[in-house]
């Protein structure tokens, strides 16, 4: 490929990049096809195209393009992670749980894919394997609120309600304005 199509494929990754970070799904989507259409086997123009679809709730769309990114590069954790988000947001529990375990085969130091695959478990009532890989995200990134306050939640649904407390006050040292883990402290009879 020349030269200069290769630069204006970065160029339309670049700027459908700077789009997707300010909200601008549509123009993304744009600068993200339009890379396609030069060179149909950039993996990343799928993904990222796949992201701005998500983005905007077009979550069918948005698998479509991850299937195709992996096609491309059956390596790339971030299609799978990403697909296991679209998924999990359609309510394919199963589906998204498969993703975010290859996910985190492929990226076994991603927090975010043992946090969502934590929550994933826990919408199936799976509260020990959610516990195990919320345990996991907070080892990876302990200043992670998110993973203290479900692990927290967790543990509730467990009957656990000391260590429940002790996660609702971490994500609270965390993050202090953890309104949710504050209302949980006091259901427990705590005071945040």
């Amino acid at each position: 490929m020349p030269e200069s199509v290769q630069e204006t494929v970065r160029a339309h990754l670049d700027h459908g990049g700077a789009c997707l970070d300010k909200g601008k799904y549509d123009d993304a989507i744009a600068d993200y096809t339009k890379a396609i259409a030069l060179d149909p086997n950039v993996a990343l123009a799928y993904t990222n195209r796949g992201l701005a679809y998500e983005s905007k709730g077009a979550f069918d769309r948005a698998i479509a393009d991850y299937d195709k990114a992996i096609a491309l590069d059956p390596n790339d954790a971030l299609a799978y992670y990403n697909r296991g988000v679209a998924y999990g947001r359609k309510g394919r529990v199963d589906r998204a749980i498969a993703d975010f375990t290859k996910a985190i085969a492929l990226d076994p130091n991603d927090a975010t894919a043992y946090f969502n695959r934590g929550v994933a478990y826990a919408e199936k009532g799976e509260v020990d394997r959610a516990i195990a890989d919320f345990t996991k995200a907070i080892a990876l990134d302990p200043n992670d609120a998110n993973a203290y306050y479900n692990r927290g939640i967790a543990y509730g649904k467990k009957g656990d309600k000391d260590q429940a407390i002790a996660d609702f006050r971490k994500a609270l040292e965390i993050n202090p304005s953890d309104q949710d883990a504050k209302n949980n402290l006091k259901r427990l009879g705590v005071t945040p």
